[in-house]
């Protein structure tokens, strides 16, 4: 498993040991203020809240947090007005890296993250750059003692995904971007929880990273996921299982 399937095996592993749960419901407040704002507050009417709704879900994001998000992107509630903006850069050793961002003050924002790039051995790059290696998919994460690996790839497939690949401590489901929610519902009828379910960007192509460079990309990817304004961070490095695990420090 490589690119972005690593990158989210570290951070389900990391994830169940540090306190970010506060980052997560609101980076999810933000992404169904907008998708409500956008496409109305009906999530049976708008596949964008519909499909932020199943990540608040696997999340367990309080009902309360959901409703208050969804009001403030109809105009029921006052709330801070967002603007969406995507940037494409490059890690220690060419790695293409996308970064999705939701802020009111994009000007702020780009300057910052452009700065973190240079201050951690990366750059910007021009749109469309590394964007072309790149394409949406549907993810869900599985827990891999729900089932065994030959089991989730005959459920996987009755439920319509594209692709599985289990490593570590899940199973990654891969679908089109349109069936991630049909995929879920169906593996749900099943008896097979979602940890987590959305849409990201895969890479098409990946480099191989190792050493103190794998290093320096995990770090990367980290401080970039830490901005306030950052919602994701995508990109196409692919590292060993011994390098994965001394960045865990396992």
């Amino acid at each position: 498993m490589s690119g972005h399937s690593k990158w989210s095996t570290i951070k389900h592993k990391k994830g169940a040991a540090d306190a970010k749960r506060g980052k997560v419901f609101s980076r999810l407040a933000k992404e169904i203020t907008m998708a409500a704002k956008l496409g109305g507050g009906d999530a049976t009417a708008n596949p964008r809240l519909r499909t932020v709704l199943l990540a608040a879900k696997a999340e367990n994001m309080p009902k309360d947090n959901i409703d208050r998000a969804i009001k403030k992107g109809t105009g029921e509630l006052p709330g801070v007005t967002y603007e969406e903006s995507r940037y494409e850069g490059y890690a220690p050793g060419g790695i293409a890296i996308i970064v999705d961002v939701m802020s009111d003050n994009k000007f702020r924002t780009v300057a910052e993250i452009r700065h973190i790039l240079t201050r951690y051995g990366g750059s910007m790059a021009e749109t469309g750059a590394v964007l072309w290696n790149f394409e949406q998919k549907g993810t869900i994460a599985i827990a891999r003692s729900a089932c065994t690996d030959d089991e989730m790839i005959e459920k996987a497939i009755d439920a319509g995904a594209e692709d599985v690949s289990s490593d570590g401590e899940i199973h990654e489901i891969t679908t089109a971007p349109t069936d991630l929610y049909a995929v879920v519902k169906a593996l749900e009828g099943m008896g097979l929880k979602a940890e987590s379910a959305q849409l990201t960007m895969l890479p098409k192509n990946t480099v191989k990273v190792e050493g103190k460079q794998a290093e320096s990309v995990l770090r990367l990817m980290e401080i970039l996921e830490e901005h306030d304004d950052v919602q994701s961070v995508y990109a196409n490095f692919d590292i060993s299982e011994a390098d994965m695990a001394a960045a865990l420090g396992a």
